[in-house]
């Protein structure tokens, strides 16, 4: 492939999955000659709007139902609110983003940010020749994910399909794998990793993090483990308080092991015996190692959605965020957990020939 493809991928720093999405992506295209760049969308909202928008999307989960509410019956049906919502942000976005692919312009964008699918929609007209393609790893993909002029929609499910076609029934989608960051395919082995952080092989070890927010009754539960006889990988994410809390659990109770953002992640997981964790991308990363999940319902809207997909998948449990629920639940599946395989259960070659495979439907 020619070495001057140049592909735009726009993220958006609401969590940390949509980057770790873009990130998978950019690896491979740049395995394949692309030179990538990555824009934050977030950010092109202007000064502290990404720090604005994580704390309005952290209330609305702090409170019951309120989220649940706004995903089912505002951004699921696509309803006057969620387009209000929608048309704002693209205003604020579009000059910026005109400017940047004026100066630097892309022949692929790929959007895995349910804004940069509407921005760049808005923007085919300018920019004819460049292919767009919308990748969203929700099993249900609410309405502001699907637009006009949209070349290609990967998604990684059946229902996530069929979800697409809800509101674009002439939509091209293709259902693949969803892809992790390179470390994930190359995990150390599990004494390896104990070795490293010091956990006796034989005694039970669990890895639990709830993604870069730290969502839920974490530190209850790692020191609940703890007192369990669980070894316990306790991550706080971007988190402050929680890492600070998990620090003062450790002081009391040896068996946690705290760690705030940290990129050790697939060594954590190559160290445990069980994933517990919220669902969204931790679900996949700990499927390619080869660990069995069990999933707290602690993220509202989407995050219900994909946590009952996780469990018609297989291999993955459930539980409340209450740290007795946790135990329970945890030392039941510890009790059940099958060895762990001693390679990845998923290559990068795969994701890798399926995105191959996908930009060449679409003339790339």
């Amino acid at each position: 492939m020619s070495a001057d493809r140049r592909a735009l991928l726009l993220s958006g720093s609401i969590g940390f999955g949509h980057d770790q999405l873009a990130e998978a992506c950019a690896t491979s295209l740049e395995s394949d000659g692309w030179s990538t760049r990555t824009i934050d969308l977030m950010r092109l909202l202007g000064r502290g709007a990404d720090s604005v928008g994580g704390a309005v999307f952290r209330s609305m989960l702090a409170v019951p139902g309120l989220y649940d509410a706004f995903h089912f019956a505002a951004l699921r049906t696509g309803s006057r609110v969620a387009e209000i919502a929608d048309s704002a942000a693209s205003r604020r976005i579009l000059p910026r983003l005109r400017s940047q692919l004026d100066a630097d312009p892309a022949d692929l964008a790929i959007s895995v940010f349910a804004t940069g699918a509407s921005a760049v929609s808005r923007l085919a007209d300018r920019y004819p020749s460049m292919r767009h393609v919308v990748f969203c790893t929700d099993v249900t993909p609410h309405r502001l994910w699907v637009h006009q002029n949209v070349d290609l929609y990967l998604v990684t499910s059946e229902a996530a399909e069929r979800a697409v076609r809800r509101f674009a029934p002439e939509a091209q989608v293709l259902v693949v794998q969803a892809p992790v960051r390179a470390a994930f395919y190359h995990p150390p082995s599990q004494l390896n990793a104990r070795i490293r952080l010091d956990v006796p092989l034989r005694e039970p070890c669990v890895l639990l993090t709830t993604g870069a927010w730290g969502l839920g009754p974490v530190a209850q539960a790692a020191e609940a483990l703890g007192d369990a006889g669980v070894h316990v990988l306790a991550v706080a994410g971007r988190n402050s308080k929680l890492e600070h809390r998990l620090r003062a659990v450790a002081e009391r109770q040896p068996l946690v092991h705290p760690f705030g953002f940290t990129n050790r992640i697939p060594e954590l997981m190559a160290a445990s015996d069980l994933v517990i964790t919220s669902s969204g991308d931790t679900c996949t990363e700990a499927r390619v190692i080869g660990r069995p999940l069990l999933l707290l319902d602690v993220v509202q809207g989407h995050g219900r959605d994909n946590l009952q997909h996780e469990l018609e998948l297989g291999d993955a449990g459930v539980a409340s965020g209450r740290a007795a629920d946790v135990v329970r639940a945890a030392l039941s599946a510890l009790d059940h957990a099958k060895p762990p395989p001693s390679m990845p259960t998923r290559s990068a070659d795969a994701w890798h020939t399926a995105l191959h495979a996908a930009l060449a439907t679409i003339g790339l």
